[in-house]
């Protein structure tokens, strides 16, 4: 596809590495591209970052039509870039695309937006380990009109942000209450779907547990309210009496790529693996028998999150000693590994720019 380059005239500098935090600093350029009915996807550009000017009743605003998604660019040893499972985002952005009732991408041209994108701004991608340039494609329908119908008129996007260490400090377990009033979202729902309202009814109960000293939520199905589905707005794992445990894609839970590269590791590596239903009364008596041997979030932003300790009503129970364990540690050190070119890549998900 035709890309049309305008460079920025004013460059900025790039922050010390030891500096960057997430999501607060932003590359020079933005990719913007626009979508009729009738006429397909036009005007492919990356142009200075800036803000943009929308409609008062485009749709966006007032519909929610919007999707998204994350990825990272690392920087490896040698100098070189490389970005992990690309294809595995753009399939999932055209299934939430699918969703909400917006356009689908062309694939290859996806792919090609996001190396063409990072190639120019590279110099953005640090150096150190665990640092990375985060990638943030998105799509909204921007109609200038108030009737509620499929998006006709749409806006697709891409901005980057040079991140920090998620774990600067080390790896350390967090501890996690399980949610019994908000749901994140229901079977049916847009639960599997990268869209900003999933991200926006979540954060009420999020805030509800900080002040209790928790860092996240354990969330529960939204239609019996008993199996456990995601840990705020990651997927979560759990090792049970020997057996990995992932809550199974029903619908209502985000299909992680992190959480699909964890289970093929896993398995490489010989362990069992069961998607499945998991239900809160389980897990509570796999906690007090001993039989709960660790617990972890997976995403994109951390990789792997542990969970030293989960809170059930007035109950709390410490997983593991509150340390991070052994398998936890080992995907990780893996998936890191790989991303970052310092591990060979036996699976093949890497795309090197």
């Amino acid at each position: 596809m035709e890309i049309k380059i305008t460079k920025t005239t004013s460059p900025s500098t790039m922050p010390a590495e030891d500096k960057l935090g997430f999501g607060k600093v932003f590359t020079d350029h933005m990719f913007i591209m626009d979508y009729e009915e009738g006429k397909g996807w036009y005007d492919a550009r990356i142009v200075p970052f800036a803000r943009i000017s929308l409609h008062p009743a485009s749709t966006v605003l007032h519909y929610g039509a919007e999707i998204f998604e994350g990825l990272k660019a690392y920087r490896r040893a040698d100098g070189g870039v490389q970005l992990f499972r690309p294809m595995e985002n753009i399939k999932r952005m055209n299934n939430s695309a699918e969703r909400m009732s917006l356009p689908l991408l062309n694939e290859e041209d996806a792919l090609e937006i996001l190396t063409t994108f990072v190639k120019l701004e590279e110099r953005f991608v640090p150096k150190s380990f665990g640092t990375s340039l985060y990638l943030r494609p998105f799509m909204f329908g921007n109609d200038e009109a108030l009737g509620v119908h499929a998006v006709k008129n749409a806006t697709f996007m891409l901005i980057a942000s040079p991140s920090g260490s998620y774990y600067k400090e080390g790896i350390n377990p967090v501890k996690i209450m399980i949610e019994n009033e908000d749901v994140r979202t229901v079977r049916g729902g847009t639960g599997y779907a990268k869209c900003g309202g999933n991200y926006a009814a979540s954060t009420r109960a999020g805030e509800r547990a900080a002040k209790k000293g928790y860092s996240q939520v354990l969330w529960l199905d939204g239609v019996e309210r008993k199996y456990i589905e995601e840990v705020g707005a990651m997927n979560v794992m759990f090792k049970i009496d020997g057996e990995i445990v992932t809550p199974m894609l029903t619908g209502s839970i985000l299909p992680g790529i992190t959480r699909k590269s964890c289970i093929e590791v896993l398995k490489k590596l010989g362990y069992a693996v069961s998607e499945r239903l998991l239900s809160v009364d389980e897990l509570v008596n796999a906690m007090k028998t001993g039989k709960l041997e660790e617990a972890w979030g997976c995403g994109t932003a951390a990789v792997v999150s542990p969970i030293g300790a989960l809170a059930y009503g007035d109950e709390e129970y410490q997983i593991n000693d509150g340390k991070i364990g052994e398998v936890t540690q080992k995907l990780y050190d893996i998936l890191t590994g790989i991303q970052w070119g310092k591990l060979p890549d036996e699976f093949n998900w890497v795309y090197k720019i």
